[in-house]
């Protein structure tokens, strides 16, 4: 095993931790159609934690930091994006994409998500956002469409066609053999579904404060500031439940310790809480809890659909020093391509 996995002391928790994601996913599938109501439940719990950490796990696949091999990595990379539904952009572009955040510290998003809201028919932007007013994250599907239907109106991508044609047949097939078993199931993977994207989104909206870059090819963004280390730390917040939160801060499999990973990008998931201690005070301005969070990711769910900035963190001490930041929207590293 110390063969196989780039850290000797990460055997056991990525052991566990996939064994968990992979076993977990179908196990919570077939709890979804069980006629008793309690173990339904369970299964909803089961089917959106593992959709959570088969995300996250891309994450780590993506920065190579669970096994030692680049092949490994991808591989598994690969099978996580089957899991989530992500498959459908190649990991490789998923990777490429993520790594553009790090090295240009900025948000460089493949859509720009906000340009074709305004593009849209009044009634029909409106509509996203009454869904967004209702807690349905219509802008990250609209994200995931986008993903899906880019080879079909971009003539650059077009060698991509077939192959989203055969992975959206292999799915379908699947969601029909879900149906034939269970309408129930299939409602309620549809509610494990929003569940996982929902708790991405909550994740991703408060952990920087970036300057946002749409663009579908390898521009480089502006040279309009300096963006170093000190500037992409002060830019980044560790939103974690509270640091000494050990199984809470799990539910993002320790991704809400922001700031320890962009100072490492390479550490494993398992060694962010430790390395977040030794890096940084307690009491550091650049964490902020979930607690702290919530009012603004209620208050500001419709504004930040469009809004032109993230907005901004008061220091520590402050009272409410988390409502005028309003997040972003839209910057899943799960829909790049």
């Amino acid at each position: 095993m110390n063969n196989v996995f780039r850290y000797a002391d990460g055997v056991w928790p990525n052991v566990l931790a996939l064994t968990f994601t992979v076993v977990g996913f179908p196990l919570g599938v077939w709890l979804l159609g069980h006629p008793h109501w309690a173990l339904n439940l369970l299964g909803v719990v089961l089917v959106a934690q593992t959709l959570v950490w088969s995300a996250y796990f891309i994450h780590e696949f993506a920065h190579l930091a669970i096994f030692k091999s680049q092949q490994a990595n991808e591989r598994w990379g690969v099978a996580m994006s089957w899991i989530n539904g992500s498959c459908y952009a190649r990991f490789a572009d998923l990777r490429r994409k993520h790594m553009r955040h790090h090295v240009e510290r900025a948000d460089v998003l493949t859509f720009d998500v906000q340009a074709f809201l305004k593009r849209l028919p009044k009634w029909l932007r409106n509509t996203v956002l009454a869904l967004e007013w209702a807690y349905v994250p219509a802008v990250e599907f609209i994200m995931r469409g986008y993903v899906m239907v880019l080879p079909f109106v971009n003539e650059s991508k077009k060698n991509a066609r077939g192959r989203i044609i055969g992975i959206a047949a292999i799915r379908l097939t699947a969601w029909a053999l879900l149906a034939i078993w269970s309408i129930k199931a299939v409602v309620l993977y549809a509610l494990s579904y929003l569940i996982f994207v929902t708790l991405l989104r909550f994740a991703d909206c408060f952990q920087h404060t970036y300057d946002t870059y749409p663009t579908l090819d390898e521009t480089p963004i502006p040279a309009d500031k300096v963006r170093d280390r000190a500037y992409e730390q002060a830019n980044t917040y560790s939103d974690v439940v509270q640091v000494d939160a050990k199984w809470l801060n799990l539910i993002w499999l320790n991704f809400g310790f922001h700031n320890a990973h962009h100072e490492r990008p390479i550490a494993p998931w398992y060694k962010l809480p430790t390395l977040h201690r030794d890096l940084y005070p307690e009491g550091s301005a650049q964490v902020i809890t979930v607690g702290e969070l919530l009012h603004s990711f209620h208050a500001h769910r419709v504004k930040r659909v469009l809004a032109s900035d993230y907005g901004e963190v008061q220091p520590p001490g402050a009272p409410h020093r988390a409502d005028g930041f309003v997040g972003a929207v839209g910057v899943s590293f799960l829909t790049a391509v």
